[in-house]
């Protein structure tokens, strides 16, 4: 299949697997571009030594293209903006802030710049900036979400933009694909899937939650933060939601889930675990391997 998005990262199939922090190591993202999509290591708040070596694991793994994570409000941000440019990276994903001032450094170093967006206007900004594409991510996405779906989202961003879109959130199989594309998309970013995914070295109490999930089982938390976030509902998620609902202090909030992800995806605390995962998540009925994955999303086109 080619799209605009197959053509500008020079991939076999308009596939992006998600920036996941704490979730997306070389492993997986090998595992994805060696089955045709784009893999992605997530930068997150790690050393900059420690994403280095995950590139090197994964160059060791694959010799396809794959792509750096950085999200822009975390310390080592700079740091991971310039080791994309020494490690000769096909392409960065960006949140969680402006990437304007890395955008001319990574254009000369031959990098893609894929920000991800949650609006028309953020998209435009990006455009302006000199993005190559742009993510458009609905509220069905799992981890820190906006309040626009994806089905409204996408196709007013594509319509905004002359820059390819990929569409994100709710998406985990060949109809959401052709979905997005329908509306305007030229290729997807999949997470929640992916977690799945036997190449996936999160938890095994992860995974189970995942694949026992329900579509009734997706659950936003801390919107009277500013900073939402959607995961698998569990007590201390339904914990969460009744402490904001109880008039509490939103610093109380943030301390109460310091760590969270970590305790999920690293030690399968369902205690004390952030267990983030799409609205999609009650699609998932079955751990594969990220190959197989993807041969089962691209069935749905004709060969």
């Amino acid at each position: 299949m080619k799209t605009k998005i197959t053509e500008l990262l020079g991939i076999k199939y308009p596939i992006l697997q998600g920036g996941m922090a704490w979730i997306s190591e070389h492993k997986l993202a090998a595992a994805v571009s060696n089955a045709g999509g784009a893999g992605i290591i997530a930068g997150s708040n790690a050393p900059v030594d420690i994403i280095r070596e995950e590139i090197h694991k994964a160059k060791s793994l694959t010799d396809k293209p794959f792509g750096l994570n950085i999200m822009l409000m975390s310390p080592n941000s700079e740091d991971l903006a310039q080791l994309a440019i020494d490690e000769k990276l096909t392409f960065v994903t960006t949140g969680a802030g402006n990437p304007g001032k890395f955008i001319p450094a990574w254009k000369d170093a031959g990098v893609k710049v894929i920000p991800v967006i949650p609006s028309v206007g953020l998209a435009k900004r990006m455009e302006r900036a000199g993005a190559d594409a742009v993510v458009a991510e609905g509220g069905e996405a799992g981890g820190h979400i906006g309040e626009i779906s994806t089905m409204c989202l996408v196709p007013q961003v594509a319509d905004a933009v002359e820059i390819p879109v990929i569409a994100a959130g709710g998406i985990a199989d060949g109809r959401g694909l052709m979905a997005s594309l329908a509306l305007g998309a030229q290729g997807v970013q999949i997470g929640t899937r992916f977690l799945v995914a036997h190449e996936c070295q999160i938890h095994a109490n992860y995974k189970k939650l995942v694949v026992e999930a329900k579509d009734t089982d997706s659950i936003v938390t801390g919107r009277f933060t500013g900073h939402p976030v959607r995961g698998i509902k569990t007590k201390f998620a339904r914990m969460l939601l009744e402490y904001e609902r109880s008039g509490r202090s939103a610093d109380g909030f943030e301390e109460l889930t310091i760590g969270g992800l970590r305790k999920a995806a690293v030690d399968g605390d369902i205690e004390k675990g952030a267990f983030m995962a799409g609205a999609i998540a009650g699609l998932v009925s079955e751990e594969q391997s990220a190959a197989e994955i993807i041969e089962e999303i691209m069935d749905i086109f004709p060969k």
